[in-house]
């Protein structure tokens, strides 16, 4: 059944919707639903409430409210001393604004009303009593509808009466309400509300189900708290102090706090929970205990911030070391590399070369050059896996391997990390630490490398290692094959006379407690101390004698015989002696038979006299000199050569076979072998042979094959600076080792003439006096 009703004042209302049989207090403000108000109260008492979309809106139009309201009697009207109105209103009817009239001081509307039907049919009744038994289950289980409400709303009749006053109690916003509101067919609403009903039913089983949850929680949480309450007490009336109490606290928080993966972290707190249960007294426990605060202490995202400046980075290499170009290039490049990306996998480099060239120190300038924490590890005799890899916790005393170690002294995880001597592993029925050391230098695996002690996957892929090594013969392949080689063969003479100036005398004055006012060194000083008293490709020999000259100055100033002492050649041997190596090892006249060899020794490059004597015999070859097999495979071999060429010698078809031959290489106490000696070998029985003299200034180095060819050798650097210090004037070499000779320093290179040759009758032709 429907009316229209016409000029109806409009009361807007925010966050409040009635409906028809309701009666409620409302608050009116506003100037406007104050006007409207008081002008349905001088006529009939009626006006037209509908609700807000928006309820911040201070002055709403038309578009910002819903067209279906609740018209309303006018009960009561009170004023409040704070000039607001207090209204008691009951709902009527339902209605739809059909016209909007904006008047200066209030709106009206008309409206047409829609009064709910009365009929009520079986399925009408069906839906109510779904409705009410929904309802009653709601007001039980909620506990916010009292049981006077529920039997108040059962007892209605009327089916709309019922829907709008069960619609009120339920816990709608405002824009649900109104979507009830503008039901007008009595069925679709007690539908709608059957719907909605079911739905809250299973919100509040779902609360129900989350607060026992909660509740349990908390009462087990009481109650652990409350059982460590009683062990603290326990604990103290035993006369131990807090007890594990604190101290597992203080483990769960550096837990909490270390920065480690989740799958870590939760291996770590599990361990945690075992130790608290365990007694103090138990093994166990301190073998736990001990585990976790290896986890702790571990760096897990603590870094530093690389220094990426070039200019910072050269200035620190230059003032640290001389010469080592090559060295400093990678790093400056690697520097280069992360200034154009960010990020980028640390380098594995090995430094090789013999010892005393600052392989070490080097290191340690990378790594101020970089920023970075330094961290060594020496790997000298190591000869047992777990070193590196760490014991399994099952063995008493289990401890990290070395690298885990030496990550946890550096407190970053991107640190330089030297791996000293890396070339002196070894392995035994223990394992094989180099094999171990495969996935810490493999960039494809070290960013999950697994200790056995520590059992988790720990990142090393930020770190920039730095292996050192004296000789790479020593190193397995695959374990080569994962480090970038950079050799150091060794320094000049110039270069020595720098590192003694610049970095030697100035650490020997200070840790002999000298003044610079004290000791004056002079230049001559120093070259007659590398000449004469050493005899090295490093340096660490020269320190030494510069430390033995400071040692006898302090003696001298301290005995007060002199306050100033100047060190010259003269003053050099009264402190240490005669002159203990003759300067360069060059033959000081042309001799036959003897030819002058270059070596590539752990200790850089050297030069090897071979000498041969003819005698009448019955054809014997007789090599001393204690020499390797390969070595004496060289020697049959030129021999064998140097026999091929009997009619170009003009020698008798019996001339082998009534002498007796013997090669012998001077220094027979020191082990000698290597793959490079041949054509001095060849060169030296030609020589004695043919009586012909062999230069005294050409040295040589290069295999020979039966048939004159001259193969290939390594080490030509180191071999070419030893040649050097020995005073050689010519250099011959393999052809195929032409391409290394740009990688000799500059001013050996000036120094030194180098021969490439291709066969040994070139060799003989250089070396020999007269030629061949």
């Amino acid at each position: 059944m429907t009316e229209i009703k016409k000029n109806v004042p409009l009361l807007p209302l925010r966050g409040l919707l009635v409906f028809p049989s309701m009666v409620l207090h409302i608050d009116v403000g506003r100037k406007r639903s104050v006007a409207a108000l008081e002008h349905a109260m001088m006529n009939d008492n009626k006006i037209f409430l509908t609700a807000q979309k928006d309820l911040r809106i201070e002055l709403p139009e038309k578009e910002d409210l819903y067209m279906i309201g609740t018209y309303v009697s006018v009960k009561q009207m009170l004023k409040l001393p704070n000039g607001t109105l207090r209204i008691l209103v009951e709902g009527i009817c339902r209605g739809k604004i059909i016209n909007y009239q904006e008047n200066e001081d209030f709106t009206t509307v008309d409206v047409e009303l829609h009064e709910d039907s009365k009929e009520k049919d079986a399925e009408t009744e069906a839906l109510m009593r779904t409705v009410m038994n929904y309802f009653e289950k709601y007001g039980k289980a909620s506990n916010k509808i009292t049981m006077e409400t529920i039997q108040s709303v059962a007892d209605i009749e009327e089916p709309g009466r019922f829907a709008d006053i069960v619609a009120s109690h339920l816990p709608f916003k405002v824009s649900e309400k109104q979507e009830i509101l503008s039901m007008f067919n009595v069925k679709k609403r007690l539908d709608h509300l059957v719907i909605r009903l079911h739905d809250e039913q299973e919100v509040l089983d779902l609360e129900k189900k989350i607060t026992s949850k909660v509740k349990q929680a908390m009462e087990r949480t009481q109650k652990e708290y409350y059982l460590r309450e009683q062990m603290k007490v326990i604990q103290a009336e035993l006369g131990e102090r807090e007890g594990k109490t604190g101290e597992i606290a203080d483990l769960r928080k550096r837990i909490e706090e270390s920065g480690m993966p989740e799958s870590t972290k939760k291996v770590a707190l599990k361990e945690l929970d075992r130790y608290e249960k365990l007694p103090a007294a138990s093994a166990e426990s301190g073998v736990i205990r001990n585990y976790i605060e290896w986890l702790v202490a571990l760096p897990w995202k603590e870094k530093t911030e690389d220094r990426l400046d070039i200019k910072v980075a050269e200035e620190i290499l230059n003032r640290d070391h001389d010469g080592l170009e090559k060295v400093k290039e990678r790093i400056l490049e690697y520097l280069s590399v992360r200034q154009l990306k960010n990020s980028i996998r640390g380098p594995i480099l090995c430094l090789v070369g013999p010892p005393g060239v600052g392989k070490t120190s080097l290191a340690k300038s990378i790594a101020e050059s970089l920023n970075r924490k330094f961290v060594r590890v020496s790997l000298g005799g190591v000869r047992d896996e777990s070193e590196i890899r760490g014991h399994r916790r099952t063995y008493v005393g289990a401890m990290p391997g070395r690298i885990i170690q030496g990550m946890k002294k550096a407190g970053t995880i991107n640190p330089v990390f030297l791996l000293d001597e890396i070339d002196k592993m070894s392995n035994d029925f223990r394992g094989d630490p180099s094999a171990a050391m495969l996935e810490v230098l493999d960039p494809e695996q070290n960013h999950t490398f697994s200790d056995h002690y520590i059992e988790e996957p720990y990142d090393l892929s930020q770190v920039m290692f730095i292996a050192t090594a004296n000789d790479l013969s020593t190193i397995p392949g695959p374990l080569l094959d994962r480090m970038e080689v950079i050799s150091i063969a060794g320094y000049t003479e110039i270069e020595k006379i720098n590192i003694a100036k610049n970095h030697l005398i100035p650490k020997q004055l200070e840790e002999n407690g000298l003044k610079k006012s004290q000791i004056v060194f002079k230049d001559e000083a120093i070259v007659d101390l590398i000449r004469y008293y050493t005899r090295e490709a490093g340096v660490r020999g020269l320190q030494r004698q510069i430390a033995a000259v400071c040692r006898k100055v302090a003696k001298i100033i301290v005995s007060g015989e002199r306050k100033r002492v100047t060190v010259n050649s003269k003053t050099l041997v009264e402190m240490l002696g005669k002159h203990r190596y003759r300067y360069g090892q060059a033959e000081l006249e042309n001799q036959v038979g003897v030819a002058t060899g270059l070596a590539y020794t752990s200790v850089g490059g050297d030069t090897l006299q071979i000498e041969v004597s003819l005698t009448p015999g019955k054809g014997k070859l007789l090599l001393t000199g204690k020499l390797g097999d390969v070595m004496k495979e060289s020697a049959q071999t030129a021999l064998s050569y140097v026999r091929s060429l009997s009619d170009r010698l003009n020698l008798d078809a019996d001339y082998f076979e009534q002498h007796d031959i013997h090669i012998h290489v001077p220094e027979g106490a020191v082990p000698k072998d290597g793959p490079s000696a041949g054509i001095t070998i060849a060169t030296a029985l030609v020589s004695a042979i043919s009586n012909k003299p062999v230069k005294k200034e050409v040295g040589m180095t290069g295999e020979i094959t039966l048939r004159g060819r001259v193969l290939p050798i390594g080490g030509l650097k180191e071999k070419s600076l030893g040649a050097h210090r020995a005073g050689l004037k010519t250099i011959i070499i393999p052809q195929d080792n032409e391409r290394d000779i740009d990688d000799i320093p500059e001013q050996v290179r000036e120094q030194l003439t180098f021969k490439p040759v291709k066969t040994a009758e070139e060799v003989l032709k250089i070396a020999l006096v007269g030629g061949f």
